[in-house]
């Protein structure tokens, strides 16, 4: 049974995975076809550049990966460094973290014309710095079927343990509102980038806030020791 502890912190991950949606729509449809948060996406975007297909950018692929791994980086440091004391000190700090990056990248955004490049640029590495942050908090957790950012195994996960499958079902319900909260994420932001790229960046810095504000507020005698390691 889940305890209350958990649903939250199951909650906050679930709404992160919201803001994923808001963050590819923004990368994907406002800063030249590239993708910050899905990295799978965006290495094979990487590849097809390489090989010379029209509309993408090696340049900014390369750099959202780069800056996706240096967030990466920064998050596994902070689990090895708060990850040994109270969960939700550190998952909240994570949080918080990604939602200061995300508001950066929201001014960065709003940069003139004139510097449209830059502020471009500004957004991608800011927002892969956060969503690598993300990752590697989320991995640490080691909560099965949220990873905020990839659907690609809870999808498989919804068929293959299906009843049709011959399963049971496990923590269907979470599978499922993982990819409805994605989709709910992606198709908000693909709505807002058509009047602003500023706007759901912010939206998604306040939400990350918000969950780091949430997770905080879990009771100290509610945590548990983070998993060792977790599955790709």
């Amino acid at each position: 049974m889940t305890q209350p502890h958990e649903s939250r912190l199951v909650g906050a991950l679930l709404v992160q995975t919201v803001t994923t949606g808001l963050i590819d729509a923004v990368s994907y449809l406002a800063l030249g076809r590239v993708f910050t948060a899905n990295m799978t996406g965006n290495v094979v975007f990487l590849a097809f550049a390489v090989a010379g297909a029209p509309g993408l950018s090696i340049p900014r692929s390369a750099v959202s990966l780069g800056a996706f791994l240096a967030g990466a980086v920064a998050g596994g440091r902070l689990a090895g460094r708060l990850g040994t004391g109270p969960q939700h000190r550190w998952v909240a700090t994570a949080f918080a973290v990604e939602a200061v990056l995300l508001l950066v990248a929201a001014s960065a955004a709003a940069a003139g014309t004139r510097t449209a490049l830059f502020a471009a640029y500004g957004a991608i590495v800011l927002t892969a710095l956060a969503m690598g942050v993300r990752n590697a908090t989320v991995r640490k957790l080691a909560l099965p079927d949220l990873t905020t950012t990839v659907l690609t195994l809870t999808i498989t996960g919804l068929a293959a343990d299906s009843a049709l499958a011959g399963g049971t079902n496990p923590r269907a319900w979470r599978r499922a509102a993982s990819v409805l909260s994605m989709f709910l994420g992606a198709g908000v932001g693909a709505l807002l980038v058509r009047h602003s790229v500023v706007l759901p960046l912010v939206a998604s810095g306040v939400v990350s806030g918000g969950c780091a504000i949430a997770v905080a507020l879990t009771p100290p005698d509610a945590d548990v020791a983070p998993a060792p390691s977790a599955r790709a």
